[in-house]
């Protein structure tokens, strides 16, 4: 993750929740008023984010975290993932921002996880996709490789990825492929989607570098994948889910990729607590 960008974005969110104070511990504590907090899991998963609140307590000043987990770390419920000590107006007032945001990345990187163990498939990479939320997108693709995930592209600058609308309006495949490739350079690959077997037939002659099965079922995609020489690789998207991932088995892709794992976060429960506000959130035995 780039640390610099995701600390200019976490200093926007800051400003956004404290406004001109925070009226509450401005209200009741003084300025030099010391103390500690402990972030604990509660619930099962896999820990990311360890970074922001050390980053939200450097902006805010006068406080600092210590992790006692690492990063991707599976966790459980009543396991404390980090101490955090120094002023309490600065431990109280950034909690909410630096909570937020680790309980979505974990959450992520959850599913991730899940997805991955639910394919049993070490020949097909599970990627993300661009459905994340508005200005979150650093914090979520990070995630979703800490959950074991690989990234697709992060945005429109950075791969090109020829869609239906985009082959309807250029007139065809074939034309579009030739428009990209008099403007971009060598570095820059194409990926074309495709519904239909003559669109198959159409993107191999192109010689494209990625072919995206869209919406194709895993009988589908076997017969398919005959067609597409071992130079291209292969992707299959489209609605998979973390119920259905798994008959993507050895369908023969290369490359699954699931907006379901940022676009429908479940978020990883944690709290912040004074270490003597005692709550026991260990899962009871035979419950």
């Amino acid at each position: 993750m780039n640390d610099l960008l995701a600390k200019e974005k976490i200093k926007k969110f800051l400003f956004e929740d404290i406004g001109t104070e925070d009226l509450t511990v401005s209200s009741i504590f003084s300025e030099n008023t010391q103390g500690s907090g402990e972030f604990i899991a509660k619930s099962d998963g896999i820990i990311c984010g360890l970074k922001i609140p050390a980053m939200v307590y450097e902006l805010l000043k006068d406080a600092d975290f210590t992790p006692l987990v690492v990063e991707g770390q599976q966790v459980y419920k009543g396991d404390i993932i980090g101490r955090a000590k120094g002023k309490i107006q600065t431990l109280l007032t950034g909690e909410r921002v630096a909570l937020n945001l680790m309980q979505r990345m974990s959450g992520i990187a959850t599913k991730t996880a899940k997805a991955i163990a639910k394919l049993d498939d070490p020949t097909i990479q599970v990627c993300d996709t661009r459905k994340t939320m508005p200005y979150l997108r650093l914090f979520d693709k990070y995630a979703v490789k800490v959950g074991g995930g690989k990234n697709h592209r992060f945005g429109l600058y950075d791969g090109i990825v020829l869609k239906d609308n985009h082959l309807s309006y250029a007139g065809s495949l074939k034309e579009a492929v030739k428009k990209v490739r008099r403007i971009q350079g060598h570095m820059i690959k194409i990926e074309v989607e495709v519904e239909t077997k003559e669109q198959l037939l159409e993107a191999v002659k192109a010689n494209v570098d990625i072919i995206m099965f869209d919406n194709r079922t895993p009988a589908e995609i076997k017969e398919w994948r005959k067609i597409v020489p071992k130079s291209i690789l292969l992707e299959a998207s489209g609605g998979i889910t973390i119920k259905t991932i798994h008959q993507f088995r050895g369908c023969g892709v290369d490359f699954i990729s699931m907006g379901e794992l940022t676009h429908s976060v479940d978020a990883f429960d944690l709290s912040f607590l004074d270490p003597l506000n005692k709550k026991d959130f260990r899962r009871k035995q035979n419950a």
